[in-house]
């Protein structure tokens, strides 16, 4: 019993750390915050991030 919440306390600050990284991205304007290549899909170089490129080169 004790092991469960260690696990569901654990399981719980990770999801809640993950959120807060998120609503801070998303709030300070980052568009693709999952894509390994965001810093170049910013330029419009970005050749294998489908969330961000496909949306920069809609709005141009």
């Amino acid at each position: 019993m004790k092991e469960n919440i260690i696990i569901i306390a654990i399981l719980v600050i990770i999801l809640g750390l993950s959120a807060l990284y998120i609503y801070k991205a998303k709030k300070s304007g980052k568009k693709c915050i999952g894509c390994p290549e965001k810093s170049l899909c910013s330029k419009g170089s970005c050749s294998s991030c489908s969330c961000c490129c496909q949306n920069d080169s809609t709005e141009n």
